[in-house]
């Protein structure tokens, strides 16, 4: 059993007696009534997209997968292209399967693919992942950590705030649960 709380894009769960692949989470707290936790669910029998808003406190069971290390090679815009870090097998899975965490895939990230009854269904993230700045506004010099911040876009197309020292051509590190910049990377 997984609290709503930590519902993640690409966890598996069964809901309504099937199973289901998060595509998108959002935790809402609404003024001064209780939390919830807006999800995007993906059917993994039909393929069928619905949204569903869980309370905070609910308890959901997550399936019990096999998971398995691969490493990700490159994608072609639909496709997205994995190897088995053992057996060197290549496997090919669509946007549709892997959700937003298309966004943090780079060529040569090791990550654990998800395996239902032999099928893939999902992907597992590493918890941070160093990306390259590609565009943002130009840095400024000499600006400390505060709350301001801009927008950057990273390699994959992701645009996350940073802060104002950061320029195009950092490699910063990024926590890919939340989507939300770190720190520089080394």
């Amino acid at each position: 059993m997984v609290k709503a709380t930590q519902l993640r894009p690409g966890m598996i769960i069964q809901h309504n007696g099937e199973l289901h692949s998060i595509f998108a989470v959002e935790h809402r707290t609404p003024g001064n009534k209780r939390g919830s936790m807006q999800c995007r669910l993906r059917n993994l029998r039909t393929g069928a997209i619905a949204d569903h808003r869980f309370r905070a406190e609910e308890f959901l069971e997550r399936a019990v997968l096999d998971e398995i290390e691969y490493e990700f090679l490159y994608g072609d815009g639909e496709s997205y292209h994995f190897m088995h870090v053992e057996t060197c097998e290549q496997m090919e899975l669509t946007r549709e399967i892997l959700g937003e965490a298309t966004d943090y895939l780079l060529p040569g990230l090791h990550v654990k693919l998800e395996f239902y009854e032999g099928k893939a269904t999902g992907v597992i993230l590493p918890d941070t992942v160093d990306m390259l700045v590609v565009d943002t506004e130009p840095s400024i010099q000499k600006a400390t950590a505060s709350a301001v911040t801009k927008p950057a876009k990273m390699e994959t197309g992701l645009i996350i705030n940073v802060p104002p020292f950061i320029g195009s051509g950092d490699k910063i590190r990024v926590d890919t649960s939340e989507g939300r910049y770190i720190q520089r990377a080394q």
